[in-house]
């Protein structure tokens, strides 16, 4: 699980070790991770690990799926979680600031990805890739452009991947989620509550949707249950 340890990620890690999963968390901030893993072992009774690496770095991730590797084993399960926004008009963004997104949503996702799908191929192990994007992956949207454009690379990655990498029992699928309330992304992308108020008029059932709720799909999707469904986007 590749993210902060937080919102989504931590919801999706602590539904997936309470069905019994041996789960991994990976970001770049360990102290933050220690002590999700921490909580969610005690909450669940199932170990977490907690690994640092940079998903902007290619040697970061190679070294730190050894650490993986050698604490779990080969994964059943990769979710492609991290996370990077920020709005902006998109006449004011800079060559940076592009690439700060693109390179956490985009390549951080294909160096994980293709790391640990070489290491699977081998032996022909079989394993459930999810990614997580956006509803504006596939509409496109203002003010968040970088991402709009990664994330929508990250679907066709997965979409591709489901298509060649099949055959060795890889099997890759993609959650959008609408608006989901989490204490990082709204801070940062909805300080006034506006597009809050905003997107629950809209929403048909009332309600922006919970960590958990995301988290019960992605169990269904990285579960036998699901493995014959690959290349989909939900």
């Amino acid at each position: 699980m590749t993210g902060r340890g937080i919102g989504l990620g931590k919801g999706m890690t602590t539904t997936l070790s309470a069905l019994g999963a041996e789960c991994v968390i990976a970001s770049r901030k360990l102290e933050v991770l220690k002590k999700t893993a921490e909580e969610i072992t005690a909450q669940a009774g199932n170990k977490v690990h907690a690994v640092q690496w940079d998903v902007r770095d290619p040697k970061s991730i190679e070294a730190a799926v050894d650490q993986l590797v050698e604490v779990a084993g080969l994964p059943d399960v990769v979710i492609n979680n991290a996370a990077g926004n920020f709005i902006s008009l998109s006449e004011k963004l800079s060559a940076n600031a592009w690439r700060t997104i693109t390179d956490i949503l985009l390549n951080g996702t294909a160096f994980i990805t293709l790391e640990l799908g070489k290491r699977l191929i081998l032996p022909e192990k079989g394993a459930a890739f999810l990614a997580t994007t956006t509803i504006y992956a596939e509409t496109g949207s203002g003010f968040v452009v970088p991402s709009a454009a990664a994330k929508s690379g990250v679907e066709t990655l997965c979409t591709s991947l489901a298509a060649v990498w099949g055959r060795y029992g890889l099997w890759f699928n993609v959650i959008q989620p609408g608006p989901i309330r989490t204490k990082g992304a709204f801070s940062r992308l909805d300080p006034t509550g506006m597009f809050e108020k905003a997107m629950i008029g809209r929403i048909p059932v009332g309600g922006l949707g919970t960590p958990g709720e995301i988290a019960n799909l992605a169990a269904y999707l990285c579960s036998d249950y699901a493995c014959w469904v690959s290349g989909a986007i939900f």
